[in-house]
């Protein structure tokens, strides 16, 4: 192999390496024009408590709207939030919720689940 083709050959090794990490993330970009990029921290804490507040009183069905109304932020963002289905067992109770958000014209679906014992608080269940 000649010294050209051997600098060559690094060079385009380098360029491999160098610019996958940007590959990989162009990949991405549809991410960046989800509600959930244009969401400031109040307006996660205000929506996480209006789910919350819709899976402790709601019943199936049920819908109940939400906005980012008056949290300082330039972006609208609105959001559906329905339980969807109770399920019992035993003394544990796990509430299935919709919550469809909307900002600048795209929207997202998340189906968060939460479950109580008895009496207790309601807890997010991760799904794995």
């Amino acid at each position: 192999m000649s010294t050209l083709s051997r600098v060559l050959s690094g060079v385009a090794a380098a360029c491999v390496v160098a610019l996958a990490p940007a590959a990989q993330a162009a990949n991405l970009n549809f991410l960046t024009d989800t509600p959930a990029s244009w969401m400031k921290q109040a307006d996660y804490s205000s929506l996480t408590h209006a789910v919350r507040e819709a899976v402790a009183t709601k019943q199936d069905g049920e819908s109940v709207s939400w906005n980012n109304d008056g949290l300082r932020n330039s972006v609208k963002i609105d959001a559906n939030i329905t339980v969807t289905k109770t399920e019992k067992d035993g003394d544990k109770t796990c509430r299935d919720s919709e919550v469809v958000v909307n900002a600048k014209g795209q929207s997202m679906t998340v189906r968060p689940q939460f479950c109580k014992v008895g009496d207790g608080a309601w807890v997010y269940q991760k799904k794995h």
